[in-house]
């Protein structure tokens, strides 16, 4: 498939997300939202009302990230609210066929997230319910942080088993994405690619979306 850029607004400027979404518009296929409630990660961003609000002044289609406890009961409302993927993470969903499931009824993409040091094979049999697997390349909670090499192994499995089921499962990487290191996730098999600080530390955020997509493709190719 082609390559997806999902600018991360972690990076960018919580007093005027809407100027920073629209600084993205127009390139990137996708405005990726980290949601963290201070108890899954050390950190705590934003939730459903502000998403709500981004929702109805954003062009670009919302790319929901939820790094938080009880995932379960809160995915769907996102899905409902209009979000295009939500993506859920292994570690936090005590019922993940269920979830993924209910977002997946509420019209958008259904995601499942493991982090770094998590094993993807225990999860393969849920590739049926997933329409993108996030790999973690940084551990969840930060933005601005070094690229995990040692998840490229994990990439690589992760595209043998997206490929065993027809190419219909997108596979994302999250954390440290550069346009150093964006080609070694592409080579690894990746095909979508959320980037904060290289976009929105970047004097034309336009650009470093276009910038990163060229270095994606190439290596990709």
């Amino acid at each position: 498939m082609a390559i997806q850029i999902s600018p991360s607004i972690l990076s960018a400027d919580f007093a005027r997300l809407a100027d920073e979404a629209a600084a993205v518009s127009g390139a990137a296929d996708w405005l990726h939202v980290d949601v963290m409630d201070n108890h899954f990660v050390p950190n705590l961003t934003l939730g459903l009302p502000v998403v709500e609000s981004l929702l109805r002044s954003v062009p670009v289609p919302m790319d929901c990230h939820l790094m938080i406890e009880d995932p379960d009961r809160w995915a769907p409302a996102y899905a409902e609210a209009g979000a295009g993927s939500v993506t859920v993470h292994a570690e936090a969903a005590r019922s993940p066929v269920r979830t993924l499931r209910e977002i997946r009824g509420q019209g958008a993409r259904a995601g499942l997230a493991l982090n770094p040091a998590t094993a993807l094979d225990s999860y393969a049999d849920l590739l049926p319910e997933v329409d993108m697997l996030l790999m973690m390349t940084v551990e969840p909670g930060f933005g601005g942080q070094r690229f995990l090499d040692l998840v490229l192994p994990k990439i690589r499995r992760a595209r043998e088993l997206a490929g065993a089921r027809g190419g219909s499962v997108w596979l994302q990487v999250d954390g440290g994405i550069t346009e150093e290191t964006v080609e070694r996730a592409a080579e690894a098999g990746a095909d979508v690619f959320v980037a904060g600080s290289a976009v929105y530390t970047a004097d034309d955020p336009a650009a470093a979306v276009r910038a990163l997509r060229t270095q994606a493709e190439k290596a990709a190719g």
